[in-house]
């Protein structure tokens, strides 16, 4: 069977720089010779394109680059080029076909094969884990920067146990606050304790079907004036009902006198950190994809576009 090449595309998502591999972890690869780097694909990180090539790989202009059988982009599914792509060709990055259901709809007749970082697990443990720490860490800097308060003054409650919660928690502590931590089924005794905290943190995906909310609006006379929600689920009438994904020049806003923080890309704040971390797992992956062999954690991050 003939080795398929890999594209590795710049998303154009707003303050989306992370990249899904880096030079360092080329290395030990195999099939460097089939992988094809769009023009300034390293330049955030100082990395000129020559370093790429110097390797092995190619570096091309975004064009070409999306002529490959298989493209590599972490948000991509949300990126701009989805109506370029053709039958046969393989997406690999986050595509989370819920929330992005309008974009990839077209998409599912194409013979397009999807498949997900967000459906990729280890040894029960998420491969990107890393990636999903550093977003609760990096929501938590970010909101205190913009709440203008240091964590030490305040009393902050978790919503979750995952590791995007333990990334908040991780750097809620080390920066002082005080923590209590509750989980998913804790909701009742949450909303009857909400009082007590200056910030609320959730870190849970919410149920689309469910109705009902962690925190709805009512739920928010109950909390001292000018607190902080910082959701970083960030869905739209998700766990927090007065929450909605924004962007990052819109990302404090107030709800009846309870300042909310939402951004649904928070890892990208950090984008060096993030794409050191997703680098290093996609490395992991890259001769199995170019080469087609069955991989079980490939496999099972495969996107059923019948079902989706």
């Amino acid at each position: 069977m003939s080795k398929r090449t890999m594209g590795f595309v710049i998303g154009h998502k707003s303050n989306e720089k992370r990249r899904a591999l880096l030079p360092a972890d080329i290395k030990g690869i195999k099939n460097k010779q089939q992988l094809v780097f769009e023009t300034g694909y390293g330049k955030h990180f100082g990395i000129e394109d020559g370093t790429y090539e110097q390797l092995g790989c190619r570096v091309a202009q975004r064009d070409e680059v999306l002529k490959q059988a298989i493209i590599c982009d972490p948000k991509i599914g949300e990126a701009d080029y989805l109506d370029a792509l053709k039958a046969g060709q393989v997406m690999f990055g986050w595509i989370h076909t819920s929330s992005n259901q309008g974009k990839l709809e077209p998409l599912y007749g194409w013979d397009i094969e999807m498949i997900a970082w967000e459906r990729m697990y280890q040894d029960n443990r998420h491969c990107f884990w890393e990636n999903n720490r550093l977003a609760g860490e990096a929501a938590v800097m970010h909101a205190y920067l913009l709440y203008g308060k240091l964590p030490e003054e305040t009393k902050a409650a978790v919503i979750g146990r995952g590791n995007v919660a333990q990334g908040a928690i991780r750097l809620l502590e080390k920066l002082g606050a005080e923590v209590v931590i509750y989980n998913r089924h804790q909701e009742k005794l949450l909303q009857k304790e909400l009082e007590q905290f200056d910030v609320i943190v959730n870190a849970v995906k919410w149920d689309k079907e469910r109705e009902d909310h962690i925190i709805s609006r009512a739920d928010l006379k109950k909390l001292p004036p000018h607190s902080l929600i910082i959701d970083i689920s960030s869905d739209t009438n998700g766990a927090i009902e007065t929450c909605r994904p924004s962007e990052d020049d819109e990302s404090l806003y107030e709800v009846d006198s309870i300042l909310h923080y939402t951004i649904d890309n928070t890892p990208s704040i950090f984008f060096q950190t993030a794409t050191k971390a997703i680098s290093k797992v996609v490395a992991t992956y890259v001769d199995d994809l170019i080469e087609n062999q069955s991989n079980p954690v490939l496999d099972a991050a495969y996107v059923d576009t019948k079902e989706s």
